[in-house]
C-alpha cells in the first residue's frame, strides 16, 4: 500500500496578526495524518504561533521584509515534507484540502497541483482552472468541475496555480530555484508556473481543494480591494519582461499592462472608490516601478536540497465531520452547540436557514465552525435563480451535497 506523502504547509505573513490566528484555526482542522506547519511571519505573526494551543509543534522562522518570494524560499529551506504547499495568511483551507490538493503526485509526472479559491462570500470562486499565454495572461480553462485534470502546457504557455492555493514536489522546486526575489508580492508564482512549463512539468488542477481566501488589507490594497501602491506591480512586470518576453515585444506589452492597470482604477473612480488624484498618484507609482524593474537584480540563488530542520509532524486525531441545519430562530443556540463540539475534537458545519429569499454568506468563525446563513428561497451559488421555491428539508439537503465533499459530512439535519 503507498503510503500519502509528507507534506508542509508554508504560510508567509506580516502585519496580519489576526488573519494568520484564523488560518492557523483552520489549518488545524486538516483531515490529514502527515503534514508539518512552517510560518515565515514577523515579531507578530510569531507571537501567535507561539500563542495558539490547537497547533502545536510550527515551525516558526522569523522574517519581517516585504517580499512574499524570498520569504517562502525562507519556508522552502525550513519545509522538510515531499511537497511544500502554499497558503496565505488572509486564508483558510477546508478540511479536506491537503489530502485532495496532493493527491495526483502519486503520478509520477506530476510536479505542481493548484486548487480552487472561493471569496468573501465563502460561495462564490475568485480563481478556478487558469492558464497562462506567453504573455502572463490568464485565461479560464474548462476542467472536469470534480476531478483532478493533469495538464500539460503546450510549448510557450504554462498551467497557473494561485498563490493562496498551490503545492510542489520540493526537490523540482528547488531545482528550478524556488521563488524569485525579485517579484516581491505580484508575479511571483506566475514566474514559478512559466520555469515549470518551460522545463516540461505537469501542472493538476483540483477542484475539490478549496480555500477561502479574504483579500485582507496590505500595505498595497485596501479591504475592499482598491491599490494603494502600484509601484512593485510596475516593478514585478519589469522584472517578468526581461525574463520571458522578448525585447521586440516590450513597449507593446507594457502598454498593454499601463491600459489595464488604468481602467482597473477608473472603475473604481466611477464606484466613488477612488478621485482622480489617487488614479495620478498611483499610475506615477506603476511607471516608476516599472523603470526599477528593468535594473532589478533577478534569480533567487541556490536553495538547500536538504531541508534546515528534520519533519516536524502536526499531532493528527481524525475529527468527526457533521452537518446541522436549523431554522433561523435556532440558530444562536445551535451555534454554541457547534462552537462546544469543536473545542472537543468534532468538526461543525452549520447552516442557518430563515424563511426569506436572502443571499447565502459562508464564514468560518473565530470558534472553527462553518456557518452558512441565508434564506430557504435565497441563493447560495450565485448562478442559481433568484427565488427557488423549496422546502427546509430540501434545502438543508441541496447545502450538504454542495459541501459534503470538501468536508466529508454527515447529515444530521433537523
Amino acid at each position: 500500500m503507498i503510503s500519502d506523502p509528507t507534506v508542509s504547509v508554508i504560510i508567509v505573513s506580516r502585519g496580519r496578526p489576526d488573519a494568520l490566528r484564523r488560518c492557523l484555526l483552520g489549518v488545524s482542522q486538516l483531515q490529514y495524518s502527515g503534514f508539518e506547519v512552517v510560518v515565515v511571519a514577523c515579531p507578530m505573526g510569531i507571537a501567535v504561533t507561539e500563542q495558539i494551543e490547537v497547533l502545536p509543534q510550527i515551525k516558526c522562522i522569523a522574517f519581517d521584509e516585504a517580499n512574499i518570494s524570498a520569504a517562502r524560499n525562507l519556508g522552502l529551506a525550513h519545509a522538510a515534507g515531499e511537497i511544500v504547499a502554499f497558503i496565505d495568511d488572509d486564508a483558510v483551507p477546508e478540511p479536506q484540502w491537503l489530502r485532495h490538493l496532493v493527491a495526483p503526485a502519486a503520478r509520477a509526472d506530476v510536479a505542481a497541483m493548484g486548487g480552487y479559491v472561493r471569496g468573501r462570500n465563502g460561495i462564490s470562486f475568485q480563481y478556478k482552472a487558469r492558464t497562462l499565454d506567453a504573455q502572463g495572461a490568464a485565461h479560464p480553462v474548462e476542467i472536469d468541475p470534480v476531478q483532478a485534470t493533469v495538464l500539460v502546457p503546450p510549448e510557450g504557455r504554462a498551467i497557473k496555480t494561485e498563490g493562496t492555493n498551490m503545492a510542489f514536489r520540493r526537490d523540482i522546486l528547488v531545482e528550478i530555484g524556488g521563488f524569485d526575489p525579485a517579484y516581491r508580492f505580484y508575479l511571483d508564482e506566475t514566474d514559478v508556473n512559466m520555469r515549470l512549463a518551460r522545463a516540461g512539468h505537469a501542472t493538476a488542477l483540483v477542484p475539490l481543494a478549496q480555500v477561502h481566501h479574504g483579500f485582507a488589507a496590505s500595505a498595497r490594497r485596501r479591504t475592499d480591494r482598491v491599490p494603494s501602491d502600484l509601484y512593485e506591480i510596475g516593478a514585478s512586470w519589469g522584472v517578468f519582461q526581461r525574463k520571458h518576453i522578448p525585447k521586440e515585444d516590450r513597449a507593446a506589452h507594457w502598454q498593454a499592462q499601463w491600459t489595464q492597470e488604468r481602467q482597473r482604477l477608473l472603475i473604481h473612480i466611477v464606484a466613488g472608490r477612488l478621485e482622480p488624484r489617487d488614479v495620478r498618484r498611483l499610475m506615477k507609482g506603476l511607471a516608476a516601478g516599472y523603470a526599477e524593474g528593468q535594473t532589478r537584480r533577478f534569480g533567487g540563488g541556490s536553495l538547500p536540497r536538504h531541508p534546515v530542520l528534520p519533519f516536524r509532524p502536526v499531532p493528527f486525531t481524525p475529527r468527526k465531520a457533521a452537518f446541522h441545519a436549523v431554522r433561523g430562530v435556532r440558530g444562536r443556540r445551535a451555534l454554541e452547540a457547534a462552537a462546544k463540539r469543536v473545542a472537543e475534537g468534532g468538526l461543525e458545519t452549520l447552516v442557518v436557514l430563515s424563511p426569506t429569499g436572502l443571499f447565502h454568506q459562508v464564514a468560518f468563525t473565530a470558534e472553527g465552525v462553518w456557518l452558512q446563513r441565508g434564506g430557504i428561497f435565497g441563493r447560495s451559488d450565485r448562478n442559481d435563480p433568484l427565488f427557488r421555491l423549496t422546502t427546509f428539508k430540501k434545502r438543508a439537503a441541496r447545502e450538504f451535497g454542495r459541501v459534503a465533499g470538501v468536508r466529508a459530512l454527515t447529515l444530521q439535519a433537523r
